[in-house]
């Protein structure tokens, strides 16, 4: 009896093996297959490659769902053409999609967002040296994204599913995609549903992948960008108006106390690649990671303040440096240097400075182009820019993104000195860059243990930018310009994403991170020190938005009467709100992260909030969605074209070049011009022989022979 019950099974089995096959066997069953697989793959990677913030059925039910929609609308494109033809480009089309799909995996990891049409734009200007960065990122489970395309062509080259080549009649064809055009619409029902407003009001890239699946982020992106474009196109005077009104209702008055100090002294930025604030006074080994920027940070003339916080998106750098001097955001996608660096209007700090007599200039140890620097900083109304070529090349003196800090850091000597005083000049460093490569004649410090070969290396990176920056504050100091100059030293980002949980963890000491920990993790040095200036650790909570009105009020200049977003750091009645890029925000009572909401003083999640907290968190909100909304409105439409400052001279473009000769001879003739420059007050004579640096590539090499560009 058993054993006729087994052979029955046996053949039921046998029978549905036999149908399932047969089902395969047609160009439906095939198409079926290849969006099932292509579904679970993309499932797959949503969970173990993104942290999305998956809660709740609802979510965990559409980050299933979505992908089917697209796979079947995409992938059902074959289904109108005839023959093999179609098998091949559903293969292909499957390929592609897995393409795009292991692309985001590898950006996403080290910059926590997605893809956007603006970021491939601008490829071009930060694709240099990408290559030893992607073997760092890279992983071997990474590629298991084709494995689906892999098991489809096997099935087919090894007959397990033949090729049915009977024409598919277009009108079913049709049908699938109306089909998938209907899942989408139900996909979007239920995530608006569950997220209000989700593609007119969120900031974040995720939501919208967890919600709707990347390739509709990618139309969405898409639609986004082009909507931009045409915004600009329609863009209009009056559209500067609420703009305005904005900006003059949350003015905070400036510092009566520190305005003017610095009026006329010389200004320093000096950025400090990836630094995060934790490694301020932090020790590893028994060593102070960063003793020398301990020094400035702890100096009584320094302004030091520890609740500064990054605001970057996906520009990274390039948005640090567009909040820094225009004190407007960077965009939600891609980077506002590159995709309108070349063609917008600004109203910089370069451009400001330069209108009051100011000699400006950009040191980078890179070629000009990367994130367009070459063009914005025309727009910005920078007179120099020291890129790559202009210093010496010597035996391994590039690090991956740049020439070695030791090594730019004493080349920018060269220019500093011959630069006419007063000038505003920003140092941009590049070493403690990601994936942090030291060679091993430059680490003074062991790495960290932490088990995250990505992160470990970080630490002796960072020691490395504090010992470049140790040697360029000697050759000030022997110099004379240091007690002659406000020297601003900032972090642009961070430097450990937010991908590297465990070694955060084990970095602060904790045994997991919350989401608060993640938001104070976003905290990076800011400082201002200059010779007399009455110092201190400031506890107010800013960002990089409000550093050029802090420095303008310094400066003795007055902030109000141009479009900037930031508040005055040494203001008293500033409203200490940082608002981040994808709408969170640090405030001095209430942070909102990862869409958790925290007692920014105990850290503690805020579940169950009273009616004020409430009323007191939407303020906030409404403040920070607002002030991104607007800052965009200016920088999508160009808006600063249609605002004139009263005694600001709009910047002409061609007014300026980068070129080397033609910059080195204006350089050159500005000693004999202007002669207020460093060298010029020394007779002429170079002063490199005060600058000293232990940097390996310089052992055999006398610093007078290091060869620079020069013109006659």
């Amino acid at each position: 009896m058993n054993l006729a019950i087994f052979l029955d099974g046996g053949k039921i089995m046998k029978t549905v093996l036999q149908k399932v096959r047969g089902g395969l066997n047609t160009k439906l069953g095939f198409f079926l297959l290849t969006v099932v697989l292509f579904a679970i793959k993309s499932y797959v990677a949503y969970q173990n490659k993104f942290t999305l913030g998956v809660e709740g059925s609802i979510q965990k039910f559409l980050l299933a769902f979505n992908p089917f929609p697209a796979a079947i609308l995409l992938i059902g494109i074959a289904l109108y053409f005839r023959g093999r033809l179609s098998y091949w480009l559903m293969l292909l089309i499957d390929t592609i999609m897995s393409t795009w799909l292991f692309a985001n995996i590898l950006y996403y990891r080290e910059f926590s967002d997605f893809l956007s049409f603006s970021i491939m734009k601008g490829s071009g200007s930060v694709s240099n040296n990408l290559g030893k960065s992607l073997m760092g990122i890279l992983r071997p489970s990474d590629f298991l994204v084709y494995a689906d395309v892999i098991i489809l062509i096997l099935l087919l080259a090894f007959h397990l599913i033949r090729i049915d080549p009977r024409y598919f009649k277009l009108r079913f064809a049709g049908i699938i995609s109306v089909i998938a055009v209907v899942l989408f619409g139900f996909n979007l029902g239920m995530a608006e549903s569950n997220r209000s407003g989700l593609l007119t009001r969120t900031f974040d890239s995720n939501y919208i992948v967890k919600y709707l699946g990347l390739e509709a982020y990618t139309v969405y992106d898409g639609v986004k960008t082009t909507q931009n474009n045409a915004v600009k196109a329609k863009a209009s005077n009056s559209d500067i108006k609420p703009v305005l009104k904005f900006l003059k209702k949350n003015h905070a008055d400036s510092n009566i106390q520190y305005k003017g100090v610095a009026k006329g002294k010389n200004v320093f930025i000096i950025h400090l690649e990836s630094l995060q604030q934790f490694m301020i006074n932090y020790k590893w080994d028994g060593q102070e990671v960063t003793p020398n920027i301990n020094k400035i940070y702890n100096s009584s003339d320094t302004i030091a303040f520890d609740n500064f916080f990054n605001q970057v998106g996906q520009g990274k750098t390039a948005d640090a440096e567009l909040m820094l001097e225009n004190s407007l955001f960077g965009l939600s996608e891609g980077s506002a240097m590159v995709t309108d660096g070349t063609t917008n209007t600004f109203q910089a700090a370069p451009a400001i400075l330069d209108q009051k007599g100011y000699t400006t200039a950009s040191f980078h140890g890179d070629v000009p182009s990367f994130w367009n620097r070459d063009n914005a900083y025309k727009s910005f109304g920078y007179q120099y820019f020291f890129s790559k070529s202009y210093f010496p090349k010597v035996k391994n003196y590039d690090a991956g993104y740049g020439i070695k800090d030791k090594l730019f850091m004493e080349d920018a000597a060269n220019y500093v000195q011959q630069l006419p005083q007063p000038f505003y000049a920003k140092l941009i460093t590049v070493t403690n860059h990601y994936p942090y490569i030291l060679d091993k004649s430059n680490k003074s410090i062991k790495a960290w243990n932490t088990g995250d070969n990505t992160v470990d290396p970080y630490v002796q990176t960072a020691h490395y930018l504090d010992q470049s920056i140790g040697e360029f504050y000697n050759y000030l100091d022997k110099t004379g310009l240091r007690k002659n100059s406000m020297i601003v030293l900032y972090g642009d980002h961070y430097g450990i994403s937010n991908n590297h949980k465990p070694a955060i963890a084990k970095i602060l000491g904790k045994k997991k991170v919350t989401n608060y920990d993640l938001a104070m993790f976003q905290k990076v040095p800011f400082m201002i020190q200059m010779p007399g200036l009455k110092g201190g650790v400031n506890h107010t909570y800013g960002g990089e938005i409000d550093v050029l009105p802090t420095i303008e009020n310094l400066l003795g200049i007055d902030s109000s009467k141009y479009v900037q977003f930031g508040q005055d750091l040494l203001s008293s009645n500033r409203n200490q709100i940082v608002s981040f890029r994808n709408g969170d925000f640090v405030s001095s009572k209430y942070t909102k992260y990862g869409g958790k909401t925290y007692n920014t003083t105990t850290g503690k999640e805020l579940k169950n909030t009273t009616a004020t907290q409430t009323s007191a968190i939407a303020k906030i909100q409404k403040y920070v969605t607002t002030e991104l909304s607007l800052s965009d409105k200016v920088v999508n439409g160009d808006l600063l074209r249609f605002y004139k400052p009263k005694g600001f001279k709009k910047v002409d473009k061609s007014d300026y070049t980068y070129n080397l000769t033609k910059s080195l001879k204006r350089l050159k003739a500005s000693q004999k011009s202007n002669p207020t420059s460093v060298m010029a007050k020394n007779n002429g004579q170079s002063t490199l022989s005060d600058y000293s640096t232990d940097a390996p590539e310089l052992k055999n090499i006398d610093t007078s022979e290091l060869v620079f560009p020069t013109v006659k």
